[in-house]
């Protein structure tokens, strides 16, 4: 293909995205997303209405801006508010307080007590034996705190606090927060302005007594006010004529005065090519154009935050500009680099390094600048300064685009991270998947996606345009633009990796649930999209499981909940096991590798501990003991019918895996097991109209979603009769946003849902389970990623967000795949 027939291609397929339009309304809408670490959302409908976060909601801000004739618009984020130290607390500046263990005078809070005979201490107080503060183990803590004003008069004034447990705190004597529980992270906390005038020139104490409840334990606390905004430049907010989301962009329209602009964010999660899925390099295309037949003078400019390389914004950055392959490169990272040093949920990446590229030949103007000087500098044109570290920086490139008139100009920014090391296996530290032999570096990534950029546009728009066609085939436009949604945020919650055993590595993070790294309750909802698409990804989410139990490392007869707790993978953290669940989980996904696959070779590879796991099903599956499963939010159950059905279908799968393998006689030994087991389940689960919660029945009910693989990989355990049964019921239990998960809460979960309507046998039906989740997804109040566990009354978040779980509104598609 010439040059200009690709340059004409890129233009058409920029300016006419409504052609494919997919998704137009989301709760949140992806915009880099790459792994549980690089992961950048816009969480309202207006591109420029806040600012872009982190998954987890914490700012990761992204500007972008358009001159026009000397008028500047804003087009991508706002700014993140910034806060200036009234009394800092220890994660930004050290200090140290009066503090005793001891139940002190009721006046202890008074300015006028005498604390002389206090311990003098230094911030934070910690049961961490491992911190820059000071230990505490005891139960209850009061902390006195002296500090110095040479002015007040502060329009606005925060409690900034981060503690654990139950906290009482005063300001000069007078009480400005009461809070029983524990703030994981900080919070500021505003101030009455009526208590606020009790500051004052000169000595303030500031007195906090914290009750260590249980677990850990934690005090650091200060005063903050809203930074004061010294520069005033004009930015008019463009106006944002609509959003459209497919499979690997999220594609604005908006009117910038006299020129029309589409931002389109590209993150190439190309499922079926691993080394473009696993590049960490995101595209960032500005098209403008004149809507009014003229020509305009047009600069734009796009920054980024060097938050992206912080857990919390008050760590320190360094960041420097430099000019390699080719390319104009600012880059920033933290000074500590503490590498895989912090485990845990709420989480953000704190080591390796961001990058802001360009090509060299655009003669763009970077920068380095505090981060609220950085729109200020653009508008002025004093956007060329540097500084090399400090904290909440700002990564700035401008490009003067000259006049344009009726045809579009284009420019694109790259935006990568290299994490250098990005998972700790069994205490070796793993690189990831793109740098797998520590051969590459991220400048040669960047220069590959710069040199890429048009074949991987080209690829992109052609894998959109294939994967939507085969959602609407499927099932329809609702349900594929249900899934399309789910695409990008499945895959970018998982790590693509290489093991040392030289075996591929996707694992997950089990977000805003517990944050365990590869856990098999969330593989197992997860897999439709890579069974149907790339069985390479899927054994990546198992083998990590293979390894622990067939290294000796997890010597029990089922298989393990996951690997620890995100990046660190050195073995299970999850305090209870769900024996039932996960094995039943391991056989059914070897089962359905083995069906996509048309061969049983990654089972045979395995037998053994499918063996021994089938052998525990057996065994312990059919009627299960009090014990959790994944659904271990609502609570214990024993005789758990579902989770039995679960068993079953693992069986089956041991019996149709060894028919593969030729092994005749096991396989009728083991499929025989299942379906008598499935006779029985009939029977003493039967309530008349519907099948029941647990054996104990009394007229409960719940969704027999692991049913689904029954009729997916043609078992043929269970009779058509008792998912029509079921499916009759579930239609007349339904809320506006959706079907409840069983009949202990009107609560649901979304992957589920899409499981069980998968069992119904008519389109009609299908789609009554399916409306009322798009109803969910597109009028949900809550903003976050998407979340799996929602209320089917309100629509409202219950928990989880952002979770590769959603990979399993594929289940359809996969069933469709298989019948072919």
């Amino acid at each position: 293909m010439n040059e200009k027939k690709l340059l004409f291609l890129l233009q058409l397929l920029f300016c006419c995205q409504h052609v494919f339009a997919q998704m137009n309304k989301a709760p949140a809408y992806p915009l880099v997303t790459h792994d549980p670490y690089f992961s950048i959302w816009s969480m309202t409908d207006t591109l420029n209405a806040s600012p872009t976060k982190h998954w987890t909601g914490a700012d990761q801000s992204l500007i972008g801006l358009i001159k026009v004739d000397g008028v500047t618009y804003r087009v991508i984020g706002e700014e993140s508010k910034g806060f200036e130290n009234v009394a800092a607390t220890a994660d930004d500046i050290p200090y140290s307080v009066k503090f005793t263990e001891s139940q002190p005078s009721a006046n202890w809070k008074n300015e006028s007590f005498d604390d002389a005979e206090w311990k003098t201490g230094k911030a934070p107080f910690t049961s961490l034996k491992k911190s820059n503060g000071t230990l505490w183990q005891s139960k209850d803590l009061w902390v006195r705190r002296t500090f110095i004003l040479n002015k007040t008069g502060f329009d606005k004034l925060y409690l900034k606090i981060k503690h654990d447990d139950n906290t009482e705190v005063y300001l000069n004597g007078e009480e400005i927060y009461k809070y029983n529980g524990w703030l994981n992270k900080f919070k500021n906390i505003p101030i009455e302005d009526a208590i606020k005038e009790k500051l004052k020139t000169g000595k303030n104490i500031l007195a906090i007594h914290v009750a260590n409840t249980a677990g850990g334990a934690y005090l650091d606390a200060g005063l903050v006010t809203d930074r004061e905004t010294k520069e005033n430049h004009p930015v008019q907010r463009a106006e944002q004529k609509n959003v459209t989301l497919n499979a690997t962009q999220t594609v604005y329209n908006f009117t910038c005065g006299n020129i029309d602009a589409t931002i389109t964010f590209t993150s190439p999660l190309l499922i079926k090519d691993l080394d473009i899925l696993s590049r960490p390099v995101s595209y960032i295309t500005y098209s403008v154009k004149a809507n009014d037949g003229k020509t305009h003078d047009v600069k734009i400019y796009f920054g980024a935050s060097g938050n992206l390389a912080t857990n919390v914004p008050s760590q320190k950055v360094i960041a420097k500009k430099y000019i390699s392959s080719g390319l104009s490169i600012l880059k920033a990272g933290t000074v500590e680099q503490p590498v895989l040093q912090k485990k845990g949920d709420d989480l953000r990446i704190d080591w390796g390094y961001m990058y802001v590229a360009v090509p060299e030949s655009e003669n763009a103007v970077q920068s380095i600048t505090p981060a609220f000087q950085a729109v200020s500098s653009f508008i002025s044109g004093t956007n060329n300064s540097n500084i090399s570290g400090g904290k909440t920086l700002f990564l700035n490139t401008s490009v003067n685009l000259g006049k344009v008139g009726a045809s579009a100009k284009q420019q694109v920014f790259l935006l990568g991270y290299d994490d250098i090391y990005s998972i700790q296996y069994f205490h070796q530290n793993l690189r990831p998947w793109w740098n797998r032999n520590g051969d590459q570096t991220i400048e040669g990534q960047l220069e590959k996606a710069a040199t890429d950029y048009s074949n991987i546009m080209l690829r992109c728009e052609d894998w959109n345009k294939v994967l939507y066609n085969d959602l609407i085939n499927a099932g329809g436009k609702t349900y594929a633009d249900l899934c399309i949604i789910a695409y990008r945020q499945c895959i970018a919650a998982h790590k693509l990796l290489q093991s040392p055993q030289k075996e591929i590595l996707f694992l997950s993070k089990e977000n805003f649930s517990n944050g365990s790294v590869n856990t098999v309750d969330v593989t197992y909802p997860s897999a439709p999209l890579f069974l149907a698409y790339n069985t390479a990804l899927m054994k990546g989410m198992l083998n990590g499981i293979f390894y622990f139990s067939e290294s000796g490392k997890w010597a029990k007869l089922f298989a393990a909940h996951d690997l620890g707790t995100y990046p660190i993978a050195n073995g299970q953290t999850y305090g209870e096991g769900m024996p039932v669940e996960e094995s039943g989980n391991m056989v059914i996904l070897a089962g359905a590798i083995a069906k996509a696959e048309g061969n049983a070779a990654y089972a045979k590879k395995h037998w053994k501990t499918l063996t021994t796991w089938t052998n525990y099903l057996v065994k312990e599956g059919f009627d299960p003991a009090n014990q959790l499963c994944t659904d271990d939010f609502a609570g214990h159950l024993a005789r758990n019918a579902n989770l039995s059905v679960k068993a079953i279908e693992g069986i089956g799968c041991y019996g149709m895996m060894a028919d593969m393998l030729g092994m005749k006689a096991i396989s009728k030994k083991y499929t025989d097991t299942a379906k008598n087991m499935a006779k029985r389940w009939i029977t003493i689960d039967d309530e008349g109209d519907h099948f029941a919660l647990t054996f104990n029945k009394n007229n409960t009910w719940s969704q027999k979603y692991n049913m689904v693989w029954d009729k997916v990989l043609h078992l043929n355990l269970f009779p058509k009769e008792v998912y029509e049964k079921e499916i009759k019921f579930y239609l007349g239990k339904q809320n506006e946003f959706g079907l409840p998960l069983d009949s202990r809460k009107t609560y649901t979960k979304s992957d589920w849902i899409m499981w069980t309507a998968t069992l119904a046998d008519n389109h009609n039906d299908f789609e009554k389970f399916i409306d009322p989740l798009y109803k969910y997804v597109t009028e949900t109040p809550t903003r976050v990623p998407l979340s799996d566990w929602h209320e089917t009354t309100d629509g409202k978040q219950v928990g989880f967000q952002a979770r590769s779980v959603v990979g399993g509104y594929f289940m359809k598609l996969l069933e469709v795949k298989m019948n072919k």
